[in-house]
């Protein structure tokens, strides 16, 4: 919208759509107005900015606001305009995060201002309102994601540092848009801008001026507002290390049982759910819910509830110490924790094929989300797989490219796909199932331009177009850092229960005058859950139980000494499933 548009008073209020614009009721103005203030507004006045954090919760009492992208920059735009009953902000203010864009009053009026903590905690208590707001935000959040808002990442699609910026934004769900070195007019003008030479990319521009030349995933996460490890050694009742379904239910357990809960993880909140595009057999979701969306209210239900989610975060060891356990991070800094939670999750397993490697991350994926999707619009893809995983990503895929592979080495789509996936994959027009089949070959120098594959049972071979593979061929757990500190099974996942016990330490439980609970590893008060604990079930909903499972046995082990549990001076056996205070 122009700057004449303005003079001329053309603003108007942006249409509530997609549901991220609703208006509220007169009662929630007024229960809000009981924890807030209302402020008269000046036109032109900036209620909040771009880059910074959000300090408050406003609603709209008269008057209009305008929501701008890169306001004063060459890329301005209006995202949204509001009028009374509206309320501004976006997933951001919920999470800690700072604004990805900028609040104007157009037209002079009244707001009511709620100071962000207080508001925090009313979604949590009032659950109609909290929906509202909640639902609102996410789809704020996945339209600024559409829009190509928030910040810019200046690189070329053949470098994997690029790609790695590319992914850790995906993956954390925050609003970018990527400008492709090789493709992208804006490219050049950008490099002449900032006196970058294209050696120098990928880059960060945030903010419209702030630049940073190739970050870390870890510096690119503070300045949005992502906390990070404290360099002191601080204490906490429960270290949960990953953030997929089962540590982020340990962590909203964890914290609304009253104990100290963090929550890290080493690229993002969600693990393999959150590249899910549709999970249609949660239970609760008959229509299904994209893993994204069920990831970003299982992180607001975590704020809620008080625990501390950390991103990046990457652990590098655990060290008993006395009765508790020091957790050290890659960075250096510490955590002492009374307990800990292991739900480091599974990485897909890589495909062996002659030179895959040098287009891994650039036409070879081991997800399937918008990010990988928009890379291969109107072109032929192949996916490999036969389980679930892969039945997702092929419809998923199928909406974005011209026609999807899917790749089967077994001979029956049933055997390791739920019923339901099959009937959708084979009745889809745009998806060709090749039972039979592996890849011997690849063919393309920056990209993947088609793969020879061959049929199992006759040794065929042919040739297939494609501009990118993508790959769920089973896991393997990421349990390295934890050879030698716990017992493992053959293939590296964490033994619990009675086969940690046949393998544990006497020494270590006799004084205990137990053996290892349900989930609990070799290590007293060292838990295990989801798909990185030997033997589980590989589906989210079983991930989201264990997690809440492994927060009851660690109240046990709290409690706990030796064959008794402790009493209260009546003799009394205390309710474990309870809250249960911090030290």
């Amino acid at each position: 919208m122009s700057t004449a548009e303005h003079e001329k008073g053309a603003v108007r209020e942006t249409p509530d759509r997609y549901g991220a614009f609703p208006r509220l009721t007169p009662e929630q103005l007024e229960d809000l107005s009981a924890h807030g203030e209302r402020r008269r507004t000046a036109e032109g006045e900036v209620l909040y900015r771009e880059g910074e954090p959000f300090r408050e919760f406003l609603a709209i009492l008269s008057g209009t606001v305008e929501i701008l992208h890169d306001q004063g920059g060459p890329d301005e735009r209006t995202v949204a305009v509001h009028g009374p009953g509206r309320f501004l902000g976006e997933l951001g203010l919920l999470e800690g995060q700072a604004a990805f864009n900028t609040a104007v009053v157009r037209e002079a009026g009244e707001i009511l201002a709620v100071p962000v903590e207080r508001q925090r905690a009313l979604v949590g208590s009032d659950p109609v309102l909290g929906d509202l707001i909640l639902r609102a935000y996410l789809g704020r959040r996945y339209l600024l994601i559409g829009l190509g808002a928030g910040f810019r990442i200046l690189g070329s699609c053949y470098s994997r540092d690029t790609l790695r910026l590319r992914e850790f934004a995906a993956r954390n769900r925050l609003p970018h848009r990527w400008v492709d070195l090789e493709r992208d007019k804006e490219a050049e003008a950008l490099l002449r801008r900032f006196a970058i030479r294209p050696e120098e990319t990928p880059v960060v521009l945030w903010q419209g001026e702030r630049l940073l030349r190739n970050p870390s995933n870890a510096e690119l996460a503070r300045i949005i507002g992502l906390p990070a490890p404290s360099s002191e050694n601080e204490r906490c009742d429960v270290m949960v290390v990953g953030a997929g379904p089962a540590g982020l239910a340990a962590a909203v357990y964890g914290a609304s049982d009253g104990l100290t809960t963090v929550t890290v993880d080493a690229v993002a909140t969600g693990g393999q759910a959150a590249t899910s595009s549709r999970i249609e057999n949660y239970l609760g979701f008959p229509s299904g819910i994209s893993g994204g969306e069920l990831i970003e209210r299982a992180v607001l239900q975590a704020h809620k509830f008080g625990a501390r989610l950390m991103v990046p975060a990457e652990v590098s060891t655990l060290t008993p110490q006395d009765d508790e356990y020091v957790v050290t991070f890659t960075d250096g800094s510490r955590a002492q924790a009374g307990a800990v939670v292991l739900a480091s999750g599974v990485r897909y397993r890589r495909l062996e094929v002659p030179g895959i490697d040098r287009l891994e991350g650039i036409s070879v994926y081991y997800a399937a989300t918008v990010h990988e999707a928009g890379l291969c619009r109107a072109d032929p893809v192949a996916v490999v797989g036969g389980g679930n995983s892969a039945g997702q990503a092929a419809l998923f895929l199928a909406q974005h490219a011209s026609g999807v592979h899917l790749l089967v080495r077994g001979g029956d789509l049933n055997a390791n796909m739920s019923r339901y996936l099959v009937d959708q994959v084979e009745q889809h027009p745009k998806i060709e199932v090749l039972l039979h089949t592996e890849v011997r070959g690849i063919a393309g120098e920056e990209k993947l331009e088609s793969l020879t594959v061959e049929d199992n049972a006759s040794n065929e071979r042919r040739e297939l177009q494609a501009a990118a593979l993508f790959v769920f061929i089973g896991a393997r757990p990421r349990t390295e850092w934890l050879g030698g500190v716990l017992a493992l099974d053959e293939k590296g996942f964490v033994l619990t229960g009675a086969d940690a016990g046949a393998v544990a330490d006497a020494n270590r439980w006799a004084p205990l005058g137990r053996e290892p609970m349900l989930l609990e590893t070799t290590l007293p008060g060292v838990f295990a859950a989801g798909d990185v604990r030997s033997g589980s079930v590989k589906r989210v909903a079983s991930a989201t139980g264990e997690g809440a499972m492994a927060i009851r046995l660690v109240h046990e082990h709290r409690e706990r000494r030796g064959n008794l549990v402790t009493a209260d001076s009546e003799g009394r056996r205390p309710v474990t499933g309870g809250s249960v205070s911090s030290r």
